[in-house]
């Protein structure tokens, strides 16, 4: 072949590879599980009830945000460093603005606190969004049963259900409920001082039989749910979003070594792996702390992995962990 035709062919090639092999330009998914990256702007902060406010967050230059379901959850960067999680609880419709509402809790460990004091105009990071609270929308009746400030993921959803849902609110007196007057027509609102203690039970039994029943609230509303739910319908799928790690159980100190570094700390029999891990490695990424995202799986090199995640498949559990919920037996060594 003479060099023309030689030459002639690497130009083809070329075109080919650039046309053809290059990766498509297509709307990524909003909900794969590495979320994006974004940089977002405090458009405003609202007083939405006793010490819960609510941010709308929208993009420095005004381009539209990724597309979103009811249930999705954004990891918010705050100015300090630290990173938490709230649900989204605008309008999906709304592609240039997302909503938060966070309740300030004074004796936390900072985040809300320090939420409470952005202003507008604040640049902040996000990462998201995700979905780990799906909102099933072939259900034939739906329960939303909210706490508090567990209205924020339910919200969007009570709407998108529309005539199929019912949406019971329950709070400590109306003053500590955001988002009274955005409720669906004919939602229920039940509070302490005007109704006394929910009976859990009781709201559950007004579930039809196979509704979907979304609960979210304080960890005895979930518990409750879980223990009674379907020895009432047995027929209903029960769907539950915790605000917080669930308590390490069963737990005893191991060593885990991250071997890039060669450092070890010592993992506590109350904390998880993440948290012993975050001493050494402040950046070590992380998202639910739950064991269902998979933002902090991590290689494993050796030990006996206790696996506790909601996530990994056999096949990922032989080599990999999420050090958020997962513990070892013995002495761990991670690619970290």
């Amino acid at each position: 072949m003479s060099m023309v035709a030689l030459r002639a062919l690497g130009v083809v090639m070329d075109v080919y590879k650039k046309v053809v092999t290059a990766p498509a330009v297509s709307r990524p998914n909003p909900v794969r599980r590495s979320g994006f990256d974004l940089d977002v702007l405090v458009e405003s902060v609202c007083d939405e009830a006793d010490d819960v406010v609510s941010l709308t967050l929208i993009r420095p230059g005004g381009e539209p945000l990724p597309s979103w379901r009811p249930g999705s959850h954004v990891d918010l960067f705050l100015p300090s460093g630290r990173q938490r999680q709230y649900s989204l609880c605008g309008s999906p419709r709304d592609r240039f603005r997302y909503r938060i509402a966070v309740r300030r809790i004074a004796d936390g460990d900072g985040g809300s606190r320090e939420v409470h004091t952005l202003q507008p105009g604040e640049r902040l990071r996000l990462r998201g969004p995700r979905n780990a609270f799906t909102f099933v929308q072939a259900a034939p009746s739906y329960l939303f049963v909210a706490a508090g400030i567990g209205i924020t993921p339910i919200l969007p959803m009570a709407h998108a259900a529309g005539s199929r849902g019912r949406l019971v609110y329950l709070g400590r007196s109306r003053e500590s409920m955001p988002f009274l007057d955005e409720l669906p027509e004919g939602a229920q609102i039940r509070t302490d001082d005007e109704h006394g203690i929910p009976d859990i039970a009781a709201i559950l039994a007004e579930a039809e039989p196979g509704a979907a029943v979304y609960v979210c609230g304080p960890s005895p509303v979930l518990e409750a749910a879980q223990r009674r739910l379907f020895e009432l319908n047995p027929s209903a799928s029960l769907h539950t979003e915790r605000f917080s790690p669930l308590p390490v159980l069963d737990g005893r100190e191991f060593d885990v070594t991250l071997a890039r570094s060669g450092r070890t700390v010592r993992v506590g029999a109350q904390e998880t792996t993440l948290a012993a891990i975050q001493r050494v490695k402040p950046d070590a990424l992380y998202s639910c702390r739950q064991g269902f995202c998979g933002t902090c799986k991590s290689g494993v090199l050796s030990g006996e992995v206790d696996h506790r995640d909601r996530l990994l498949s056999d096949a990922d559990r032989a080599d990999h962990m999420l050090v958020c919920v997962s513990r070892c037996d013995g002495p761990l060594v991670l690619d970290l």
